[in-house]
């Protein structure tokens, strides 16, 4: 299971192009006080995006019914990323997403909310 995040940056790693987020990838499990995975970074030396995606993605998971646990309301969810900032989150990432919580008043999925086109409306380029 822990090594989910090495693979996908060896996945990415096979397209030069995308190389560099493979780096992002790997670290979207690492916690801010350093007792994440695969690395053990901490603070910093995370790189901030994958600080950002952590957050959305423990926000979401909270969101939804698991096996494991029942959903978290939006409140509940919210709170929980208060308590775990400064240990698990960067702070400063979770004030932000917090912020624009409260703002955009999100609803039960993360990605309802906001404006992601899906492929089906992304614009087909011909290639020759």
């Amino acid at each position: 299971m822990r090594q989910h995040t090495i693979m996908g940056q060896r996945i990415l790693g096979a397209a030069r192009s995308l190389a560099q987020l493979g780096r992002v990838v790997r670290a979207t499990h690492e916690r801010w006080d350093g007792r994440g995975y695969p690395d053990g970074l901490e603070g910093e030396q995370i790189p901030r995006a994958a600080r950002i995606i952590f957050v959305c993605d423990a926000y979401d998971a909270m969101r939804i019914e698991r096996p494991y646990a029942s959903a978290m309301s939006r409140a509940e969810a919210i709170a929980e990323l208060g308590r775990r900032a400064g240990s698990q989150f960067d702070p400063t990432v979770v004030e932000a997403f917090c912020e624009l919580a409260e703002e955009r008043q999100l609803g039960e999925r993360l990605w309802e909310d906001l404006p992601i086109r899906t492929s089906r409306e992304l614009p087909v380029t011909p290639t020759a």
